[in-house]
């Protein structure tokens, strides 16, 4: 995201931030940019159709922007909001929560997930209120987005930090590319898996390995589309594909349940750490909340108690804790890294949900990757310098990065080892740390430093740090003994 160098062409006070996108937005020659999405950081991308017409003036208390330097043409109500806040949440992520449960056991992991549910949503409303103080302090009309916020925070800070102002942005900006190229490398694994088990049982018996390999291509595809108006609808099919997905799964993980006193109450200290990584995989929905509040007629109704985020993401982690212990109390420790690699083989409806969430998760892979290219691309651009043919050269580096994501995927095809090890590298960071830090360097920019925010602060520091230190270690070394284990499938297992 790069500051802007055109000067505003009215008396309207302008952002001195934004991103290529926002800042460069001139109806006459971007014609491409008709449609605007919010930047998260989850499976289904938010895609909100723009007139093709410069940003009116914003009035205060109208509604706010995107975050991204841009007025909100179509302000969304509290029950829209709501939807969006549940579509970018519950992704492939959910599928997963049986394999966080059994790392943590039937009575321990639900607990953790709810106090996990908890920090998380505290710390959303942590980046709220700093971006608040930010808009606040700096003045200007448009909230800034995650790593403005972090920037303008560092910059307003004490005069040790103001100097790391620049590092900081690049650094969240890293972590959420390293986040979302991480999701695209599990999409790759995921997909994989569940057809491989899908064509096993009628006999085409490939390795998982050459599954990838044919799912290159239509990904490939799909990731060279530039225009966000032609991946809206590979959006909205995704959805309908997941909410479908999910419902069929729930049915089978209701059926024939046996008696809670057969799972495992509590797993073993050295399963935590696998369990956080993959409970704050699903979790990491932070870069949503400022794109979804500042498209609210009320911005104010985001946060308020009963606001979108409290409700929603109240419901979100009903959802996981229940999702999760209904799929290790079915599958026990048969459990595997997506519930949907559980169910029966040979019944067609559970065949069909795991082509129907494939695909889901195949439409999803470009709206994934295509906020990675817009973080990265841009600097690439810098250091290229200008090049005879522009879109040739975009397309040679979306095609290079998808490469890359098949290649890790191609080295890492464990599916639950991979999740956890994303959601401990990345997503603890951008979930669990950034946010207490921001809140320290604000409180004491302005003023309020307390004590008990502090000790708040350094618990939170306290345990992001550890958990993403302790399940990045596991993650790999749980790799390192899958590769080392030919047969690491238990043999009880089978369908």
């Amino acid at each position: 995201m790069e500051m802007s160098s055109n000067a505003p062409s009215n008396n309207v006070k302008q952002p001195w931030y934004g991103s290529k996108s926002s800042c460069e937005m001139d109806t006459k020659d971007k014609s491409n940019e008709n449609v605007f999405m919010t930047f998260q950081s989850k499976d289904p991308i938010i895609s909100i159709p723009m007139q093709e017409k410069h940003p009116k003036k914003k009035i205060p208390g109208s509604g706010g922007g995107h975050g991204h330097g841009i007025s909100v043409e179509h302000p969304t109500s509290y029950g829209e909001t709501l939807m969006h806040l549940f579509k970018g949440n519950v992704g492939s992520g959910i599928f997963a929560m049986g394999d966080a449960i059994r790392n943590a056991g039937i009575l321990v992991g639900p607990g953790i997930v709810l106090l996990l549910g908890i920090i998380c949503v505290h710390c959303q409303h942590l980046l709220l209120s700093a971006a608040l103080k930010m808009k606040s302090m700096k003045e200007v009309s448009v909230p800034p987005d995650f790593a403005e916020t972090v920037e303008l925070c560092f910059a307003s800070g004490p005069p040790p930090v103001q100097k790391m102002s620049k590092i900081m942005k690049r650094l969240v900006n890293v972590f959420l590319c390293i986040t979302q190229l991480g999701f695209c490398c599990v999409y790759f694994v995921f997909i994989s898996e569940n057809i491989k088990k899908v064509l096993d049982y009628y006999g085409y018996e490939l390795d998982v390995h050459f599954h990838m390999a044919i799912i290159l291509l239509p990904i490939l595809c799909t990731s060279l589309i530039r225009n966000l108006k032609y991946l809206a609808p590979f959006s909205t099919v995704a959805n309908v594909f997941m909410l479908l997905g999910l419902i069929i799964t729930i049915y089978y993980t209701t059926q024939d349940l046996p008696a809670f006193s057969e799972r495992n109450y509590y797993a073993e200290l050295s399963q935590l750490p696998l369990f956080f990584g993959t409970a704050v995989f699903a979790f990491e929905g932070i870069g949503l909340v400022l794109p979804l509040q500042n498209e609210m007629k009320k911005p104010s109704d985001f946060k308020k108690p009963f606001g979108v985020l409290n409700v929603g993401m109240s419901v979100v982690t009903i959802l996981y804790i229940l999702i999760g212990s209904l799929s290790y109390l079915k599958y026990g420790e048969c459990i595997k890294g997506s519930v949907t690699l559980n169910l029966p083989t040979s019944d067609v409806l559970a065949q069909s949900v795991k082509i129907i969430i494939s695909l889901g998760i195949l439409f999803t892979y470009a709206l994934q990757f295509y906020i990675a290219v817009e973080i990265m691309y841009p600097n690439v651009q810098k250091l290229l310098g200008p090049v005879k043919y522009p879109v040739f050269a975009e397309l040679t580096f979306r095609s290079v990065l998808v490469l890359i994501t098949f290649i890790l995927a191609e080295a890492i095809p464990f599916l639950n080892h991979f999740i956890s090890l994303v959601g401990a590298v990345s997503s603890s960071t951008l979930a669990l740390i950034f946010p207490p830090i921001l809140d320290l360097v604000t409180s004491y920019s302005f003023g309020d430093l307390k004590c008990t925010t502090v000790i708040k602060n350094v618990i939170i520091l306290i345990f992001g740090i550890v958990g993403c230190a302790t399940g990045t270690y596991e993650s790999i070394n749980s790799i390192v003994k899958a590769f080392n284990n030919d047969e690491n499938e238990n043999p009880d297992c089978e369908q």
